[in-house]
């Protein structure tokens, strides 16, 4: 537990050291008024406290992601606790801190618009899409996933389940951000973190060893499938990913002072990592070995992982509020990601949504399509969500890159996590079946020639100015 436990010291000592440097270099402006104060109208802005704007973010962010991702991340060996510290650290916290603060200082603008601010109206357009695609994604992911979880907990059909959400999404998509999530979420966040901090005292008063009889960086995936690029990708929420960005823009309407993005984005995602850290040294340690841990996923997928883990490890009453509280992620950040969107084709149709008539003019056409593409089936739509996440998180990361190359500012702490995460996505893309299906050799010079590239680009092309959109 040695590994473990180090592991959570450095997020949290990194959370006041990096995060405040991050802090800096962006530049905040006690005195300056936010969006929740400048704009307030009683439905999307609205001034709320921190810390239950802390508690939201967090589960609008988490999802089944910093559970899922981790027990499925657990496959690979130790090597992917390493990448949850280093992710949260040097890339998701500093995507989710631009993402929110960038979003903060243009009168909370949902995230393709904060990125056609940095990269022109061209990919502002393609962003809307892609941004509106991705969340559309997330928000049927997280209407099946708890579905089928509360199907397993409580008998029943996946279809009622399903239909019982979307009706409750819709209504959190609509109502104003005070009445439903603003007043429920914080509680939820609290169950989330009581529970998992229960599963991870667990561990340690049950003496567990991780994978004690493997070596530290040998990849022991049962299938040996490569660290590079799968790892990052197959575990994204608890290191980084692309759709936090689309709801920082949601607690950017709602935080009370710029001081507080800290806390509130940087710190949701060091909170995210800590809930990674510990899924994916469960995984590592519940079972003798990545091949029985491969047999319970194989057999149930990772909800089955929680099922069986947390039952045994806090006894039927504590196995169930732990599965309820995973449950909650979903549904917690599905509606949010519907809510998102509504936002978005806001900000494109120019469509103020104080009026409820405006509010359901989007919502209703939205959750139309929504529910076609829940017919889909559900290992399809998470294999393309996996990639368009990470795409969406390298988009974001070169967008504060821009911003602080205009800004003459250590733009490195946002080009060095953006150029390694287009290795990634693009060498996912050249081996993945999905993608071109070529072998990994290929694809890893991919990945590297189109870093480089990307690096380079930037480098040459983006140059300091007097003046930007932050000014």
């Amino acid at each position: 537990m040695l590994l473990f436990f180090s592991c959570v010291l450095t997020l949290i000592f990194g959370y006041f050291i990096y995060g405040s440097f991050v802090e800096r270099v962006f530049g905040i402006d006690a005195e300056r008024a936010t969006p929740a104060v400048a704009q307030a109208d009683g439905v999307d802005y609205v001034e709320l406290p921190t810390w239950k704007v802390f508690l939201i973010q967090l589960l609008d962010i988490a999802g089944i992601g910093p559970i899922f991702g981790p027990i499925l991340g657990a496959l690979y060996g130790p090597q992917a606790l390493i990448w949850i510290v280093a992710g949260t650290l040097f890339a998701g916290g500093v995507h989710d801190y631009f993402s929110g603060m960038l979003s903060v200082r243009n009168r909370g603008e949902s995230i393709p618009e904060v990125i056609g601010d940095e990269l022109g109206s061209v990919v502002r357009w393609v962003m809307r899409a892609f941004s509106t695609i991705l969340l559309l994604l997330v928000g049927v992911i997280f209407v099946l996933a708890p579905a089928k979880l509360l199907s397993n907990l409580l008998g029943g059909a996946v279809p009622a389940y399903v239909t019982v959400i979307f009706i409750y999404y819709f209504i959190a998509t609509i109502v104003p951000v005070d009445k439903v999530i603003g007043a429920i979420y914080p509680y939820m966040g609290g169950l989330l973190l009581v529970m998992t901090g229960a599963l991870g005292c667990a561990l340690f008063i049950g003496d567990f060893e991780i994978l004690a009889n493997q070596d530290f960086l040998t990849n022991v995936h049962p299938g040996k499938k490569p660290v590079w690029p799968l790892l990052f990708i197959t575990l994204s929420c608890g290191a980084l990913s692309g759709f936090h960005s689309t709801q920082s823009p949601l607690m950017a309407r709602c935080i009370k002072n710029e001081k507080n993005g800290r806390a509130v984005f940087y710190g949701a995602m060091v909170t995210e990592g800590i809930i990674a850290l510990i899924w994916t040294t469960i995984g590592m340690s519940f079972y003798d070995s990545s091949v029985d841990l491969q047999a319970v996923i194989s057999d149930g997928g990772p909800g089955a992982v929680v099922n069986g883990v947390s039952t045994a490890l806090l006894g039927g009453l504590g196995g169930a509020l732990a599965v309820v509280a995973v449950i909650v992620l979903p549904i917690t950040s599905g509606d949010t990601a519907f809510r998102s969107t509504r936002l978005i084709l806001a900000d494109v149709f120019n469509l103020p949504q104080s009026k409820i008539k405006s509010r359901l003019s989007i919502a209703v056409p939205l959750f139309f399509i929504g529910f076609i593409i829940s017919q889909v089936d559900f290992q399809v739509i998470w294999r393309y969500f996996g990639w368009s996440n990470q795409t969406l998180a390298t988009l974001v990361l070169w967008s504060a890159a821009v911003h602080l190359r205009h800004k003459g500012k250590r733009h490195w702490i946002a080009t060095i996590p953006a150029t390694f995460m287009t290795s990634v996505v693009v060498g996912f893309m050249v081996y993945a079946p999905i993608g071109f299906g070529l072998p990994i050799d290929i694809a890893k010079y991919a990945g590297i020639i189109a870093a480089l590239l990307a690096c380079g680009s930037f480098c040459l092309i983006v140059k300091p100015k007097a003046s930007s959109l932050c000014e």
